[in-house]
């Protein structure tokens, strides 16, 4: 057995309390987000990881990276076909969760998940650079395939078809928002009495904000 019981640590570098929180959780996030990337030392401050419940009824997560957000939701992209895509699409309602252990920080959102509009994801994909348009066109992602060279080959042959050419978006591969009902945000402290704010939208629109506890 390989015994953890000892890996602890105390957090120590901030705190979440009440006073000027703003009405929507969004603006939190915001600040949140870009008070990380200031901090400069977390890679992908973006990364996040994004929960579905599977066709065989299991939860499943995955880190993807975010690649928007907006005062309706957080977007990322993926192939629609893959395991993520067809549990969405079976069941919309998923939890994205991102944890900046630089800042002691936790953000957990609960939400809808729908497609974007094709022109929205048509604009993304052109903005990524060729091989990762290519990549997505290569990719039955999730699916079984027979090697690396499989994929190699592929990539080599797209290559020169698409060479000097747009590369179009594939149809099904596109963009994801997730429009948030519940958002919590976690705060380490000192003895394991970490501050948990969570907001909650009401029927009215507009959002209730509790404390929970540690």
């Amino acid at each position: 057995m390989e015994d953890l019981s000892n890996y602890r640590r105390s957090y120590e570098k901030g705190e979440l309390t009440e006073q000027n929180l703003p009405e929507d959780p969004i603006s939190l996030f915001k600040k949140w987000f870009h008070e990380v990337e200031d901090f400069g030392a977390v890679a992908e401050v973006n990364a996040m990881t994004v929960s579905t419940i599977g066709k065989d009824g299991f939860p499943k997560a995955r880190v993807v990276l975010l690649k928007q957000f907006t005062y309706e939701g957080f977007i990322f992209y993926t192939n629609y076909n893959s395991e993520k895509g067809k549990a969405i699409e079976a069941n919309p309602n998923v939890c994205l969760s991102f944890f900046w252990h630089e800042l002691e920080r936790q953000v957990i959102i609960k939400g809808v998940a729908e497609k974007v509009s094709e022109n929205i994801s048509d604009g993304y994909f052109e903005s990524r650079p060729e091989g990762s348009r290519l990549g997505a066109i290569v990719s039955p992602q999730s699916e079984v395939i027979p090697s690396r060279d499989f994929l190699e080959n592929k990539l080599h042959d797209l290559e020169n078809e698409y060479k000097g050419k747009e590369i179009p978006r594939p149809k099904n591969w596109g963009g994801f928002i997730v429009k948030p009902v519940e958002v919590e945000f976690w705060q380490g402290r000192p003895n394991r009495l970490h501050d948990r704010i969570r907001y909650k939208l009401q029927d009215d629109f507009s959002w209730l904000t509790d404390r929970l506890a540690p």
